[in-house]
């Protein structure tokens, strides 16, 4: 499904590529640059390039997240919905079923993989400059446990503690693994739940469903389920025929309108992390967004979410914005996106640590009582780190893309095994769900077209 009725499907994947890339940067920022994240480096002070307007997004993760939970709205939500416009809700339900069976393996077993990598690398000590390293974010590693069977046992409890606590000592970037599959479960659920609503109606009750997570305001939930039904609203509108009419009936308004909302989307988007107050137009913003936002709103999660919001609804209005996001070297770093989502910290913490400190790390000194303390190695530079992005840049990207050869081939053979260990066996005339009742209720083609 490419190009068809429902126009350009693809520039999703290209997004996901965009979104891979700001984690990676953020995270770089956030090692040896983390005044970036301030509205200013400090108060009455002239911000730096990466801390103005639109440019911050590039550092600014948020947005990354933030387009990975968007993302997974919109793709769970794709092919179900268009098989509801069909009239072809048995199928519909097929995919459903099948979707969400395969969900959680296909999340579970490549981050396990990056796990044991991770854990591999650690019992080896080649943590260790890391470690040594002057960067708070970069020094956080997992402890060595020296033994084999303590270390199996840790390495197991790791694995699943993702999946219960969001948390994995062995890479702290997986914690978006479990929200992630909430998000995608409560969509299928929803999905079935709405399956016979007109299309005019599932939308509203989608919109329900997001506003019902803006009014939450509980940070995590609230992002991934606002912006997972805010998905599924953007699949249901690009199918939406008035969607296309107005694209082909507004000329000029509509490539107006689409610049006006992403351009607008980036600017919120922007908003700091920190110290808002000490630049003109985040403090504004502040003003503007408080008021409308639920008490004590996460504003810097907030903003990134709404930026995204209205962005995404521009990508909708422009065929051109579409295209472009569906070019073939966005298309190929989309397909690569989760690779370099599970290995960027793993490698940051190696390959460009050895590449900035060194390979070798200083003996411990000792402090003023006496007692040994860890010797800190000291950034050199920014300009060092420039340079070392050069060749680091191509081994993150080099590494993601043998891991979509080799890995992700492997976990997708053994979820098909898993699915067709488990799945029930198709039998013709066995419908999932009793369909002679809602079919008498005139639910067909011309009702769908309300």
């Amino acid at each position: 499904m490419a190009i068809g009725k429902e126009g350009n499907v693809k520039w999703v994947d290209g997004l996901r590529g965009f979104a891979s890339a700001l984690v990676v940067l953020t995270h770089i920022s956030r090692a040896w640059a983390g005044n970036l994240f301030w509205a200013t480096t400090a108060e009455n002070t002239t911000p730096k390039l990466l801390q103005l307007p639109f440019l911050r997004v590039l550092i600014q993760g948020r947005l990354g997240v933030s387009i990975f939970a968007l993302v997974t709205g919109y793709v769970c939500a794709l092919k179900p919905l268009k098989l509801y416009r069909q009239d072809k809700h048995e199928a519909a339900f097929i995919s459903i079923s099948k979707s969400a069976l395969r969900r959680f393996p296909r999340l579970f077993l490549p981050s396990a993989a990056a796990t044991v990598l991770s854990f591999i690398i650690s019992e080896l000590g080649l943590f260790s400059v890391a470690e040594h390293a002057d960067s708070g974010w970069i020094s956080q590693v997992p402890p060595r446990k020296g033994s084999l069977f303590p270390a199996i046992g840790n390495l197991v409890y790791e694995i699943g503690a993702i999946w219960i606590k969001r948390n994995n000592e062995y890479d702290r970037n997986q914690w978006t693994m479990l929200p992630l599959l909430q998000e995608s479960i409560k969509i299928y659920t929803f999905l079935l739940a709405v399956a016979y609503i007109r299309p005019r109606y599932r939308m509203l009750a989608s919109f329900a469903m997001f506003a019902y997570y803006w009014m939450g305001n509980d940070p995590c939930p609230a992002v991934f389920g606002m912006l997972g039904f805010w998905g599924v609203l953007i699949a249901e509108l690009q199918f939406e025929p008035a969607t296309a009419r107005f694209i082909e009936q507004q000329r000029i308004l509509a490539p107006v309108l689409s610049a006006v909302l992403v351009f607008s989307g980036f600017y919120v988007a922007s908003y700091p992390e920190s110290h808002a107050e000490w630049m003109p137009w985040s403090d504004n913003l502040t003003h503007f967004l408080k008021p409308n936002l639920p008490e004590n709103p996460d504003l810097p999660r907030f903003s990134s979410g709404i930026g995204l919001m209205l962005a995404a609804v521009g990508i909708v209005l422009s065929p051109r914005l579409q295209e472009i996001l569906s070019s073939k070297i966005l298309l190929f770093f989309g397909k690569m996106g989760f690779a370099v989502y599970l290995l960027h910290g793993t490698l940051m913490k190696t390959f460009l640590a050895w590449m900035i400190y060194g390979i070798s790390v200083p003996a411990d000194h000792k402090d003023e009582k006496g007692q040994p303390q860890m010797t800190r190695m000291k950034y050199p530079g920014h300009q060092t780190l420039f340079v070392c992005l050069f060749f680091w840049m191509p081994i993150l990207y080099g590494s993601a893309y043998a891991w979509t050869q080799y890995v992700d081939p492997w976990c997708e053979r053994m979820t098909n095994k898993l699915v067709e260990k488990v799945k029930f066996e198709e039998t013709k005339g066995n419908g999932y769900i009793p369909m002679s009742g809602v079919q008498g209720q005139g639910h067909g083609p011309a009702r769908h077209a309300a």
